[in-house]
């Protein structure tokens, strides 16, 4: 088996940026001036789960709206961010992600109702299968995320913001003090309501405080993206705009365009495992020759699926 190393090149990449925060923090605001700034002259597409609070800015921005109701499953985001990404908007504001995750029918929700299927009201037991309990919806929440990694859309994704505290013990007086609670995502006590890790899971992630309304406090940012994020200015369309041209790439002469691409993952709907990796051998072999790495997870990802479906059959 040989190995090679080939001159690294930045290609087109696919965003997905964060914003929590509070009511009050201009969250909801923030994302839609960046999105603003990522489509241009296009409309950008909102899944709203807050009762249609974003409607509230159809008279400031140019987008379509589309509800999400109860149960927030994972599985239920993934398909509405599918379509979505279908329709081939530029960029999709999620307002709020928060549901996946503490929402009716969301991860901890199916945690506790899988800990009733295999425990019951068995208590002993109830503490024994608590750890498998998660494995199910830890799942379906690991295979939405990578399922928002494969989108040609911006994604920006937003997550509430709770206050949280804890009890700490004074060195000096050696008394019990409530203080903020400290987390590798909070910031005075200020926390995304979220799985723990999905905040670094994207490309640059922020926490908005009521005190300063649309000002960034970063929880991931990475050094090729603070000049497009200002920590002094609040989110603006500049920022969609900066970071937008960045993910484009230095050259896309031989990317594969939305078309072609939507054309190579219909060559994927044949009824039979054999003719599924003949086709799949085709054109992941065309994508990888003109370096499209966008176009080759995508094929995987719709293959993977394809042959799961073509094995039940």
């Amino acid at each position: 088996m040989s190995f090679q190393f080939k001159p690294a090149i930045r290609e087109k990449v696919g965003l997905l940026i964060g914003l929590a925060g509070g009511t009050g923090s201009g969250k909801t605001y923030s994302a839609m001036r960046i999105a603003a700034g990522i489509s241009g002259d296009k409309p950008f597409a909102v899944i709203d789960t807050e009762a249609g609070r974003a409607k509230h800015y159809a008279d400031q921005f140019r987008f379509d709206h589309g509800d999400l109701a109860a149960p927030f499953s994972p599985q239920a985001y993934t398909e509405a961010i599918l379509a979505a990404d279908a329709a081939k908007y530029p960029c999709v504001v999620v307002d709020s992600m928060t549901h996946e995750w503490a929402g009716e029918g969301g991860v901890l929700e199916m945690q506790e109702n899988e800990l009733d299927r295999m425990a019951g009201q068995d208590w002993d037991k109830r503490e024994r299968v608590k750890m498998a309990s998660w494995i199910k919806p830890k799942m379906a929440h690991k295979k939405m995320v990578q399922r928002l990694l494969q989108m040609r859309a911006h994604l920006i994704l937003c997550f509430r913001a709770e206050e949280k505290i804890e009890m700490v013990r004074d060195e000096k007086t050696k008394k019990m003090l409530i203080v903020p609670k400290t987390s590798l995502t909070g910031i005075d006590g200020w926390m995304p309501v979220c799985e723990k890790n999905l905040p670094f899971e994207l490309t640059t992630s922020f926490l908005l405080l009521a005190s300063a309304p649309g000002m960034p406090k970063p929880i991931k940012l990475e050094a090729q993206h603070r000049v497009m994020f200002p920590l002094d200015k609040p989110l603006t369309e500049e920022s969609g705009k900066l970071v937008a041209a960045w993910a484009s790439g230095a050259t896309e002469k031989d990317a594969i365009k939305d078309d072609e691409l939507d054309a190579m993952l219909a060559t994927l709907e044949v009824k039979t495992i054999p003719a599924l990796e003949k086709a799949f051998g085709t054109a992941y072999t065309h994508a990888k020759a003109v370096k499209d790495t966008r176009a080759m997870n995508k094929l995987k990802v719709t293959y993977d699926d394809r042959r799961e479906a073509l094995s039940t059959i």
